[in-house]
């Protein structure tokens, strides 16, 4: 049995709840790392760059933020888990 289910190679319903109610910090960190990436490959990044960089980190604080201040819910089989 695989983290999924009986046997199943897809996400359940459930798990599809979950990670639609994550997408905002999902989102937040890919445009985090979709930054940090245009700062690695950048010869001489510019003051945007740094700002865009500042700027994804601060959300990614302020959306994980709000997504960790609700309060965890029981969806089936997944609980939110604050590590």
């Amino acid at each position: 049995m695989d983290r999924f289910g009986a046997g199943s190679a897809e996400p359940t319903g459930d798990d599809l709840v979950a990670i639609e109610a994550e997408w905002p910090v999902i989102e937040a960190e890919i445009d985090l790392v979709d930054a940090e990436a245009r700062l690695a490959a950048a010869d001489h990044p510019s003051e945007l760059d740094w700002r865009a960089l500042r700027r994804a980190e601060a959300r990614v604080l302020r959306v994980a933020a709000e997504f960790y201040a609700r309060p965890a819910r029981a969806v089936g089989s997944t609980v939110r888990q604050v590590a």
